[in-house]
């Protein structure tokens, strides 16, 4: 019974998303930054990620985006309309949204 590696492409992803968890947890953080990393999932299943992403402020994204992983230590809010509308997913530290939950916006640490 032979078993399937990984595909080379997923491989190559998840090594960079792990190296930038681990350079997030190996940098000094802000006061004024959610310390830590936030993941998504971006066009053609590609990883993305944003570390030490700045309290407070309504981020929009570029493009798709889903899957949101909130890898900070404090909580966020993903929102489906781009400018923080519509109905919001809260989520605390070290949870994830649905790997298909699409969000156009972000915002760390809410108010």
């Amino acid at each position: 019974m032979s078993r399937k590696a990984a595909p080379p492409r997923l491989c190559r992803q998840l090594a960079a998303v792990l190296g930038g968890v681990a350079l997030a947890l190996s940098a000094p953080g802000s006061a004024l930054a959610a310390d830590g990393t936030f993941l998504w999932v971006g066009p053609r299943g590609k990883a993305y990620a944003i570390d030490n992403p700045p309290d407070h402020r309504c981020l929009d994204m570029a493009q798709e985006a889903r899957g949101a992983h909130n890898g900070t230590r404090k909580p966020l809010v993903v929102y489906p309309e781009k400018g923080c509308r519509g109905t919001a997913l809260r989520l605390a530290p070290g949870r994830s949204a649905p790997a298909n939950a699409r969000f156009a916006s972000v915002v760390f640490n809410p108010r």
